[in-house]
């Protein structure tokens, strides 16, 4: 086996704070089926949107230590938070490649053709200033309207989403942004997409960008420029699904997600 193709036959992380990054992974999957796939969801610390940023890079740091000691080849962060606040800090601290959601998409977004941009994401990502920034590397012209949406995750989680109180802070959340008279509203949190049929009762459906769908397009294109797709099988590669704690509650939310086998718990020190 040559060391091209051993490289190519590594596992790919994914890691988020929760379930939030399985919408991620579920659109990846159905793109590319023949990776092995190791995913990580840090319930214990869940959710991130209202961690320091040094919190936040410890976190990380186990995380991808991990994914060192499983040998992989990748690992995708599918997380704005840590993409937002711990990337730039840890990005050469790997061998592997790193794929953090934010950076990998704001060129698209900044080359939309449109002229006021909303973003609903935690507190900690609007805080970062990070979309500004990357998107304005690309186009300086468009209009940023930053908003947190604190209760966001825990909705999803709980599945709480069509709950009276529930449906009456996505509705303020959303009429609070409306008034900037946004062009497109990205759906900053891998947990957000999960309410747009909410969202859509209130403002055009083409109108909320779900970044996810941009995502996993930039990733499957580099891993190809990078040779490290595995196209030596033709069935479904492995997947592992590890948390640092609750992994029976990780299973039953999951279900919202993508349809999660066996689930290990793994807390990371």
């Amino acid at each position: 086996m040559s060391i091209l193709k051993a490289e190519n036959s590594k596992k790919i992380g994914f890691c988020d704070s929760g379930v939030g990054g399985l919408t991620v992974y579920s659109k990846f999957r159905k793109l590319i089926n023949s990776e092995d796939i190791i995913f990580y969801g840090d319930l214990k610390h869940s959710p991130y949107g209202n961690k320091s940023k040094e919190e936040l890079i410890s976190y990380s740091r186990n995380v991808f230590d991990f994914f060192k000691e499983q040998g992989v080849k990748a690992v995708v962060m599918a997380c704005n938070t840590t993409s937002a606040s711990t990337y730039p800090i840890i990005k050469n601290e790997y061998d592997f490649k790193i794929y953090p959601i934010i950076q990998s998409c704001a060129k698209i977004f900044a080359n939309m053709g449109i002229n006021k941009l909303g973003i609903f994401a935690t507190e900690s990502t609007i805080n970062s200033g990070v979309y500004e920034s990357e998107i304005h590397k690309y186009n300086s012209n468009v209009q940023i309207y930053s908003q947190s949406c604190p209760n966001w995750v825990n909705i999803v989680e709980s599945n709480s989403q069509e709950d009276k109180g529930s449906v009456d802070i996505i509705k303020s959340d959303l009429d609070k942004m409306l008034a900037n008279n946004p062009d497109k509203i990205i759906l900053g949190c891998t947990h957000y997409p999960f309410l747009l049929d909410i969202l859509c009762r209130y403002a055009p459906p083409d109108m909320f960008v779900d970044p996810a769908d941009y995502f996993v397009n930039y990733i499957i294109e580099d891993l190809k420029n990078s040779d490290l797709i595995d196209n030596s099988f033709s069935h479904k590669g492995s997947e592992e699904f590890y948390v640092s704690a609750n992994p029976d509650k990780f299973k039953v939310a999951s279900k919202m997600f993508y349809n999660v086998s066996e689930v290990k718990l793994k807390e990371l020190d």
